[in-house]
């Protein structure tokens, strides 16, 4: 089964994404694809197909997020509460997923011809080592590609995403490329797994669960977000249809939010900055009076160099993800 399945929409499907597409579309669409084990139960099939049908679903829905202009779309394909489960479901789960990744450099000339970046995001030390090695390979082959990107988040929760952007904050202090007064909000966002892409503006969960279930807490924050009840193998193109219209009649109230949110982190910002500017000033001018003209200076100098620490820690933290996946690509070395 391909990652993206070839085909068109049919006439009725065209005017209707035609109808959609005249309002606002949401660039990144976030999806909890909860369902594979009910549907398995609902069909009488072993659960291992259920999570089959539940890919092959996710294939299409890829191809319908292209032909409406969606260019972004992250999945919840494995949650590292999941290792709970039973050894024998997360067993034959690591091995569909080697199936697929195996699968994905199969056909990196599809991938290539619709121009898809993949991307995993998660604490891949917590799988098998052949997995990561599949999974590395996928990322580094499609890395160039541009036009559109599925972000697959394995061995993932939202919390243990936070926990791990606060220690590499805690990392670029100790190796002194930054300051404890550096740390921000902004910062810590762009510390995450998904610093690469823009939040989603819209989540979907299918199944009829009413809760996030630890995805996307931190990125979710001004998005819509849309309850289905229909079950992840079963969802449709009208499905989709209907969580974009949903996001379509609360855009105007969600970018309202998500601007007053920026103006609100750049004056937390500016005000940080200005914090740390006095007692520098108050530090090493023993007390002498700074006029206006001399703060604005400091201020600005300060500012710089802070943004400049900030690039460097963030060039030095994206090297040491790079890194990961590259040397997990690399033949082993033999001693």
């Amino acid at each position: 089964m391909s990652w993206i399945r070839e085909g068109e929409l049919n006439l009725i499907e065209r005017i209707s994404a035609n109808v959609l597409k005249a309002g606002p579309i949401p660039k990144h669409v976030a999806i909890i694809m909860d369902g594979n084990r009910r549907y398995a139960r609902k069909r009488h099939v072993e659960r291992h197909e259920g999570h089959s049908q539940g890919f092959e679903k996710l294939a299409e829905t890829l191809r319908w997020c292209l032909q409406l202009d969606i260019r972004e779309v992250t999945v919840y394909a494995f949650s590292i509460e999941n290792f709970k489960r039973s050894k024998e479901e997360v067993d034959g789960l690591m091995e569909l997923a080697k199936q697929k990744f195996t699968r994905l450099l199969d056909e990196q000339e599809n991938l290539e011809k619709h121009g898809v970046c993949i991307r995993v995001l998660g604490d891949l030390t917590l799988l098998p080592l052949d997995l990561q090695e599949g999974i590395a390979k996928a990322v580094v082959a499609t890395k160039t590609h541009n036009r559109c990107f599925l972000n697959v988040c394995f061995a993932y929760t939202s919390r243990h995403e936070i926990a791990g952007a606060v220690r590499e904050m805690a990392w670029g202090v100790e190796q002194g490329m930054i300051r404890p007064s550096d740390v921000s909000e902004d910062l810590l966002s762009q510390c995450l797994y998904s610093s690469n892409s823009p939040n989603p503006d819209l989540l979907i969960r299918t199944s009829g669960e009413v809760r996030l279930s630890d995805f996307l807490l931190w990125q979710t924050s001004y998005s819509c977000l849309v309850f289905q009840s229909v079950l992840w193998p079963e969802y449709s193109f009208w499905n989709l249809c209907e969580a974009i219209i949903q996001y379509q009649l609360n855009h105007r109230s969600l970018q309202k939010a998500r601007e007053h949110h920026r103006e609100n982190q750049a004056l937390q910002q500016l005000e940080a900055d200005r914090s740390c500017v006095a007692e520098l000033l108050q530090h090493h001018g023993n007390g002498t009076p700074v006029d206006a003209q001399s703060r604005q200076e400091a201020l600005r100098s300060y500012t710089a160099s802070r943004e400049e620490r900030v690039r460097h820690f963030l060039g030095a933290l994206l090297h040491k993800r790079d890194t990961f996946f590259t040397d997990l690509c690399s033949p082993a070395v033999v001693a």
